[in-house]
């Protein structure tokens, strides 16, 4: 992110074997860790464990209806807990591991408290690249539901520190793997039958899903809420966010993009994987600044811009 002294510190320390086996430890007790993945820090708790789960929704102030994704480190492990046909396993081993959520039927006997399907017979699954959760994963033993680590519709969380102010006096240990990669939550895809419906746009973009399914998505608008980011607002700033914003008004604080400089820029260059990353630090820079409003300059919907574009007209909306 460029462009402005409100620069957010990068050079975060990471933490080693032994704060890994603490949260291992936490996590096996039945606590939670706030832990990085490739896209967005995420809460993190034991999947099976009825209080641990209740106590992430606690937390984050999260609605019982909207279920979470539960973290595996392999399609093996995918498979004890979700029904992955020949269209999953297809994307599994393209995507995984990656930012990529698969959402399936539950497997009969599938051992994850019922709060976290948030009642429904599919189940949300991702096994993620980070090497820091993967090591988590490995040494703790268990499948880990983890929504991003915020405030229920806030900021997503990026970096450490952004954890920190959106959890406050409920932060729970966090590891600290410096800034994610991506900046924005993973590409979800629901599988109906041999064909498949993305019901969040991501990393993942229809293109590259297309391509490896050999096949358009299809669109079918359900009542039910399947898997999260599918709330109308999301992802908000505490102050008004106004969208396509060329020049800036007096009181705003002006999110650049390419030629329009801003006061920061997502990317001088244009660069709309740079932008992806550089979001939600962007939002909450803005979102602690002086200016009592943002307004963010138009992103072009193409390929990762279309993910972009839908955290921005959530983080829009006011519920």
């Amino acid at each position: 992110m460029s462009g402005s002294n409100d620069h957010i510190d990068d050079n975060a320390q990471r933490y080693g074997k032994q704060a890994i086996l603490a949260a291992a430890e936490r996590l096996q007790s039945g606590g939670l860790v706030a832990v990085p993945t490739e896209t967005v820090y995420g809460l993190a708790a034991d999947s099976t464990n009825a209080s641990a789960i209740a106590e992430i929704y606690r937390t984050k102030g999260r609605p019982d209806f909207n279920p979470l994704i539960v973290h595996v480190p392999s399609i093996a492990a995918a498979e004890k807990l979700g029904l992955l046909n020949d269209l999953a396993n297809k994307l599994a081993k393209k995507y995984w591991p990656g930012p990529l959520t698969l959402v399936v039927p539950k497997t009969p006997d599938c051992p994850v408290a019922r709060a976290v399907t948030a009642g429904l017979e599919t189940i949300a699954l991702r096994c993620p690249a980070h090497p820091l959760m993967q090591e988590l994963l490995a040494t703790s033993g268990l499948f880990l539901a983890a929504p991003s680590a915020n405030k229920s519709g806030g900021i997503s969380p990026t970096k450490p520190k952004h954890v920190e102010h959106s959890l406050g006096m409920a932060t729970p240990m966090i590891l600290d793997g410096g800034p994610c990669e991506n900046g924005i939550e993973s590409t979800i895809v629901a599988i109906r039958g041999d064909d498949y419906q993305i019901l969040r746009p991501g990393p993942i973009t229809a293109e590259q899903l297309e391509k490896c399914a050999g096949k358009r998505p299809v669109d079918q608008q359900g009542e039910k809420i399947e898997a999260p980011g599918q709330l109308a607002s999301h992802y908000a700033p505490s102050k008004p966010v106004r969208l396509n914003a060329t020049q800036p008004e007096p009181d705003d604080y002006h999110i650049g993009f390419g030629a329009i400089a801003g006061v920061i820029s997502l990317s001088v260059s244009g660069d709309m994987a740079e932008a992806a990353s550089n979001l939600f630090a962007a939002l909450h820079v803005a979102d602690s600044s002086d200016r009592p409003h943002i307004a963010i300059a138009p992103i072009p919907k193409i390929g990762i811009g279309v993910a972009i574009n839908d955290r921005l007209e959530r983080a829009a909306q006011k519920a």
